[in-house]
């Protein structure tokens, strides 16, 4: 699939940025790469033992032998070692294509979660006015800039579910160009003057710098529209902020509200039941900790082991509190089969109620019981249903008894006693004996 070609601008004096390879029908597609001596120190694996540059074959036999040594290659490695030659797109996927010859396996790189990014905004700061701050924030040396690279739909569908809808979205917002470093500028000042028509360039222009951020947070409990979607929000919030006096591209600016718009929505509602911004941290947190002694020690770790390696900073017992908390509800809708005519509600046992083998044994003794007590007096039948509640399950004491029937308690007393010795006659009692094992 071919995608639309964007003249991008570079700052003076600032190295060139190198754009992510794609992997397309038509084969892989990369940036033309060169040699950076002074900006960019080459990576170690394009080295020989005398420190001298390898050739393109030399190159392909040492990472030939990782490779067979490792059984596998990332394709990212395989870019990252060759990005400070001038390759084509044939190169690289004949260099793709001779590793799998080989008879090595060529592991397709997709983006991995930012585990390390958590939500950590909490009320007060989200009333921060960002700009107020630019400086902490947006030091060059400690922020790294999202590259506002063309979208590929191909490409994206490697790393995340795309369906129909997002693929529209990714053609609809390709339709617009990326700007010039040169027309921030000039936009942020139509901007602070009121024109809209200067506000919705800037927003449109930075779309894609949404989908490339969004993506990332693919798989925590939203779906990737749903996450566009809040990054917009995030974008315009960034547009109505900007301040081009700092100095700063608006994308550097831009991607801090971005994230905050998306981890935000993520916290307020990937789950079912919210969970405190604060918790949320403490939970991702703790499920570091969790993996980390999994690998440690081959197995599930136990709450006091996790608890000793946070130095006790939560307890045993609060850790399995949030282990708890932590677990994803699931709907008893849930479709269950590849025809989704059975349901998850339909599997699970209700240990409450009584199975219809109970539920029969119970209604038939209940049948021969009542038939038994036609044997007594009218009296005797109606004190012995009200003490043993037969009719509602509430049985009434010797007291209420006695208050329904305008007589004492001990009156009572002895006509239940009666009514019990004339039931416990054998011609009687062995009407029941059958239930008897199994009640």
């Amino acid at each position: 699939m071919g995608t639309k070609k964007v003249e991008t601008v570079e700052t003076e004096n600032k190295p060139k940025k190198r754009g992510r390879p794609k992997v397309s029908e038509g084969g892989v597609s990369t940036p033309k790469l060169s040699l950076e001596k002074e900006k960019k120190k080459p990576l170690k694996a394009i080295y020989d033992e005398d420190g001298e540059i390898l050739s393109l074959d030399e190159i392909k036999a040492k990472l030939l032998k990782k490779a067979k040594a490792a059984g596998s290659i990332d394709q990212s490695d395989i870019y990252d070692t060759l990005s400070p030659f001038d390759v084509d797109d044939n190169t690289l996927l004949d260099l793709i294509n001779f590793f799998k010859d080989s008879g090595i396996e060529v592991v397709v790189d997709t983006e991995e979660e930012d585990e390390d990014f958590e939500v950590d905004f909490d009320e007060n700061k989200l009333a921060l006015d960002v700009e107020d701050d630019a400086a902490d924030f947006f030091e060059e040396d400690t922020v790294k800039e999202e590259e506002e690279e063309e979208i590929d739909v191909d490409y994206l569908g490697s790393e995340v579910k795309v369906n129909d809808s997002v693929k529209m979205y990714l053609k609809e917002i390709g339709k617009y160009s990326l700007l010039k470093a040169t027309d921030e500028p000039i936009l942020a000042k139509k901007i602070l003057e009121g024109d809209e028509e200067a506000k919705m360039t800037l927003i449109n222009a930075n779309l894609r710098l949404v989908v490339n951020i969004a993506k990332h947070y693919v798989g925590r409990g939203m779906l990737l529209l749903d996450l566009i979607q809040e990054g917009n929000l995030g974008l315009m919030k960034a547009v109505d902020k900007f301040d081009y006096t700092k100095g700063y591209k608006f994308s550097t600016y831009a991607t801090w509200w971005i994230r905050q718009a998306i981890t935000r929505a993520i916290a307020d509602q990937a789950r079912t039941i919210r969970i405190p911004v604060h918790m949320v941290e403490t939970i991702n947190k703790m499920t570091r900790i969790q993996r980390q002694l999994i690998q440690e020690l081959g197995r599930e770790p136990t709450a006091e082991e996790i608890s000793d390696v946070m130095n006790g900073e939560l307890s045993a017992k609060r850790i399995r509190e949030i282990q708890r908390i932590a677990m994803e509800p699931v709907s008893l809708e849930t479709p269950i089969g590849e025809e989704d005519d059975s349901h998850l509600g339909d599997f699970i046992e209700d240990k409450e109620s009584e199975s219809p083998v109970d539920f029969t044994t119970r209604q038939l003794l209940k049948e021969e019981l009542y038939a038994i007590l036609k044997d007594l007096s009218d009296r005797e039948e109606r004190v012995i249903r009200l003490r043993y509640g037969l009719d509602d399950n509430r049985p009434r004491t010797l007291e209420e008894v006695g208050r329904e029937f305008g007589v004492t308690r001990e009156r009572i007393r002895q006509i239940e006693a009666k009514a019990i010795k004339k039931l416990r006659h054998p011609t009687r009692s062995k009407r029941l004996g059958d239930y008897k094992e199994k009640i």
